[in-house]
């Protein structure tokens, strides 16, 4: 009888330098990856006063370009990649046919027939699959992940730390904008886009200058409080700023509607994959919505536990954990739409006990610009 086949864990560039550093490791997705370096709330912080940078390198990407490219871009994402002008991305979801999410993605046009997206570490491979098998426009898909870290400098301080770098004006880069240049004498996609709140960007670039590039950001803004920030700090910043996880408020169980999400979906621009179910939703009547909640005492929400209204349990936490900038505890779950009201009193089962809770918009966190 043969042993079972273990699947081996992935890589970044720069996983030898986090375990030099004494990062907290973990398999996060498949990878091997930093939970922390310093701390999560030191880590939380720095991002929100002053800088983090993050390697997010296990994220993947995937090139659609070719004649067929816009056409098949349509038809697998929910967002309109027509309205994009070279230069320019935005946020969607990857699509099933039932309306409900293969992944979410952040969208890049590089030309009239070329996008660059950017989808999660996990999926990489089922979002590449999932968009090769509606290719039926001719377009050419390809899985350009190993040829890319990426690396996120995030926080109020981000732009003059990495303005330090390039000769590029990154002030003139709007949000959701990305132009090619050169960060420490290497060729670089920068992009101020980002997961945690705040303003920053997302630079991609050859593997073989992860080093070099890691250090030289690290050192240079050190007397700026820049820290290298873990997967743990990432999940507060982005909780607190109400984005969406995949995984947790987001899969192939949830459409654009019930996440709050209906801004990235275009019904007008024509068919895609799953208008028609979504559609049929939209007319029906939604069930059940995306809320965040404040939990009015000092117990915690974590991800699963239930949620009570005085008629029973009516959800669960998506995402629950301390907001370490805010000070509160903070979750997001789904419920009745009927208790998509600030102010709705909830509970929130945490070890045998119901804490008091209400629900509250989102974003928790909104960063003055």
């Amino acid at each position: 009888m043969s042993a079972p086949v273990t699947e081996q864990i992935r890589k970044t560039a720069l996983n030898s330098v986090h375990r030099r550093m004494g990062a907290k490791m973990v398999n996060f997705g498949g990878w091997d990856m930093p939970i922390e370096y310093s701390g999560i709330i030191a880590e939380h912080n720095a991002v929100r006063k002053a800088a983090g940078l993050f390697d997010v390198s296990h994220m993947g990407e995937i090139v659609i370009h070719g004649p067929g490219a816009l056409a098949l871009t349509q038809h697998v994402t929910c967002n309109d990649a027509a309205r994009l002008s070279k230069g320019q991305a935005h946020y969607s979801g990857l699509m099933t046919a039932q309306g409900t999410f293969v992944d979410d993605i952040l969208v890049h046009r590089m030309g009239e027939e070329h996008f660059y997206l950017c989808v999660n570490a996990s999926n990489q491979d089922k979002d590449f699959d999932h968009i090769a098998a509606n290719n039926q426009f001719g377009a050419k898909v390809e899985n350009v992940g190993e040829y890319y870290t990426q690396l996120a400098l995030q926080g109020p301080k981000a732009l003059q730390i990495l303005q330090r770098f390039t000769e590029t004006p990154l002030e003139s880069i709007k949000y959701y904008r990305f132009l090619h240049g050169k960060i420490q004498g290497e060729e670089a996609m920068i992009a101020r886009t980002g997961y945690t709140g705040e303003d920053g960007f997302e630079i991609y670039f050859a593997p073989e200058h992860s080093e070099k590039i890691w250090y030289a950001l690290l050192a240079s803004g050190e007397p700026d409080g820049l820290l290298p920030i873990g997967l743990g700090a990432r999940n507060t910043l982005r909780l607190e700023a109400g984005m969406c996880l995949y995984g947790h408020e987001i899969d192939d169980t949830t459409t654009v509607w019930e996440a709050n999400l209906g801004w990235i979906c275009k019904m007008d621009k024509g068919d895609f994959l799953g208008r028609g179910a979504l559609a049929a939703q939209w007319e029906k009547g939604l069930r059940r919505v995306l809320v965040g909640f404040e939990v009015q005492d000092r117990m915690i929400a974590r991800d699963g536990c239930p949620v009570f209204a005085e008629s029973g349990e009516v959800g669960r936490v998506t995402s629950g954990s301390p907001a370490p900038f805010l000070k509160k505890n903070i979750g997001m779950a789904y419920v009745p739409v009927a208790m998509n009201v600030p102010g709705t009193e909830i509970r929130i089962g945490i070890r045998n006990q119901q804490a008091a809770a209400r629900v509250v918009p989102v974003p928790f966190y909104k960063r003055k610009k």
